[in-house]
C-alpha cells in the first residue's frame, strides 16, 4: 500500500468522523465526504465500498481507545485521581465518537459487521474493563461494595456515559453540545458512586466532586 493511500485512507476516516459529529451519520453520504475532502467520488469508493465500511472503521479506532486507555495499569497500584481520569477518559471517547450513540441501534442495524463485534466488545472487552476497575478501587479502599452489585453499578455508570450526549441533546435543546457537556456527565456518575465511598476518601472525592463544577 503507497503512503500516498495511506494518507487519503486515514484522511477519509478523519474526516468522516467529523462530519459524524457535527451533522448526524444519517445526514452524510459518501458523496458528502467525497466533497467535504475535495476527491472523486471513485477515489472514495478505491479505498472504502460504502459509508457502511467507514463507520466501521471509526467504531474500531473507538475500541482501540477505550481499551488502550482504561486499561487498568500493570506497573503500579491504582489511586484516587484514577478514578476522575476513568471517567475523564470514558467522557471523552463519548465526545470524540459522539455520533454512533445518537442512534446506536439504527447505526448497528445498518451495519451488520459492526453490530456483531460492537455487541462482543461490549460483552466481553468493555465488561472486563469495568470489573477490572471496580475491584481495583475496591481493594484500594476508595469504595465499599459488594461483588454481586459491582456488575450492576458498572453497566450503571455505562448506561449514563454512553447515553450522556444525547440525553444533553435532547435536555438542552438550543445549547450546544460541548466538551463541558461531559464534566455534566462525570458528576452525574460521581453521584452514583458516593453512597459507596468509605469515609477516609470522602474529602478526596469531594475534591473529584468540586474540579468539575459541583
Amino acid at each position: 500500500m503507497s503512503k500516498t493511500r495511506i494518507k487519503t485512507y486515514d484522511r477519509i476516516i478523519q474526516e468522516s468522523l467529523k462530519l459524524f459529529n457535527e451533522q448526524g451519520e444519517r445526514s452524510i453520504t459518501t458523496n458528502h465526504i467525497a466533497a467535504h475532502l475535495g476527491i472523486s467520488p471513485g477515489n472514495l469508493y478505491y479505498h472504502f465500498r460504502n459509508k457502511e465500511e467507514i463507520v466501521y472503521q471509526i467504531f474500531l479506532m473507538y475500541r482501540e481507545f477505550i481499551n488502550q486507555r482504561l486499561a487498568v495499569p500493570e506497573d503500579r497500584k491504582m489511586t484516587v485521581d484514577d478514578l476522575v481520569n476513568y471517567l475523564d477518559t470514558a467522557f471523552l471517547a463519548m465526545w470524540q465518537f459522539r455520533f454512533m450513540f445518537y442512534d446506536l441501534p439504527g447505526l448497528l442495524a445498518r451495519n451488520p459487521q459492526m453490530q456483531s463485534e460492537y455487541h462482543q466488545f461490549v460483552n466481553t472487552e468493555l465488561k472486563n474493563i469495568l470489573g477490572e476497575h471496580f475491584r481495583e478501587f475496591i481493594r484500594l479502599g476508595l469504595l465499599q461494595m459488594d461483588e454481586e452489585d459491582i456488575e450492576a453499578v458498572s453497566i450503571n455508570i455505562w448506561l449514563v456515559v454512553k447515553f450522556w450526549f444525547a440525553f444533553e441533546q435532547t435536555s438542552r435543546p438550543k445549547a450546544p453540545i460541548t466538551e463541558e457537556s461531559g464534566h455534566r456527565g462525570v458528576l452525574q456518575v460521581l453521584a452514583l458512586l458516593k453512597p459507596y465511598v468509605q469515609p477516609e476518601y470522602r474529602h478526596a472525592f469531594h475534591s473529584l466532586y468540586e474540579r468539575h463544577g459541583g
